[in-house]
């Protein structure tokens, strides 16, 4: 295992860190990367999960430093995510790695199709909560919890979506919740991929030292700072990645 690819993914994994606490997405990065240098789809999903748990930690960590934190709140949400995060994992080690590749590729043309025809104000409160929808949140979380065990990429826009829209947080609430929710809902999902031996450790441990400094410096500056230029490299990166994913090149 060469140092210079460490570096590389220890980099790719500063910069996803602070993509996911920010916005979300970050692993449209890393998990094409651990597939670039040799893991398989299933191997790579696993291996990217010690990242994702490990920059949660380091993210909510950061937050109550700035004593933005909502502890029971955050667990009331996580615990439904809990049931959808453990069959989305089990379904990730059924299906075959050209499947897993393939819808990979689809998520990530959606993540960039979402990114940019999402509409306007992301800066601020959405309004005051519609107590008449509000019980929509429950069944979201069920249903993101499914498709973060299953394959990560883009869980951080479907949590900011439900939980800015469903329960009108602003975005500093919004990203205060998803990294913890994410946090929980990971652990039981990267025990079922470790389990059934599909975790590196040497990538993982790599990545997670990247994902942790970027999740971590993330949460201390505003959610709109840099939003453009990342939405942008984001945009570009994703799109060469799912490029290669459907074979294009």
């Amino acid at each position: 295992m060469e140092p210079l690819y460490l570096l590389l993914v220890f980099a790719a994994g500063t910069l996803s860190g602070i993509i996911n606490v920010m916005a979300g997405g970050g692993s449209a990065l890393t998990l094409p990367l651990l597939i670039f240098l040799g893991l398989d789809g299933a191997m790579a999903n696993g291996t990217n999960r010690i990242a994702i748990f490990v920059q949660s930690i380091f993210a909510v960590w950061s937050f109550r430093q700035q004593k933005m934190h909502q502890f029971r709140e955050s667990l009331r949400l996580s615990a439904w995510t809990l049931p959808g995060g453990v069959l989305g994992a089990l379904a990730a080690l059924k299906i075959g790695d050209e499947w897993f590749e393939r819808i990979l590729a689809i998520v990530l043309i959606w993540v960039i199709i979402s990114m940019f025809a999402s509409p306007g104000n992301r800066s601020g409160a959405a309004g005051p909560p519609d107590l008449r929808r509000r019980w929509l949140v429950y069944p979201a979380m069920l249903a993101i919890g499914f498709y973060g065990g299953f394959i990560q990429v883009g869980v951080g826009f479907m949590l900011m979506a439900a939980l800015f829209h469903l329960l009108k947080m602003n975005l500093v609430e919004v990203n205060m919740h998803k990294v913890f929710i994410v946090m929980i809902f990971t652990i039981p999902a990267l025990a079922i991929f470790i389990i059934g031996g599909k975790v590196d450790w040497w990538w993982g441990l790599s990545l997670a030292a990247g994902n942790s400094l970027g999740g971590w410096w993330a949460a201390r500056v505003s959610v709109k700072k840099g939003e453009r230029v990342i939405r942008w490299v984001l945009f570009a990166a994703m799109l060469l990645m799912a490029a290669r994913l459907l074979g294009v090149f």
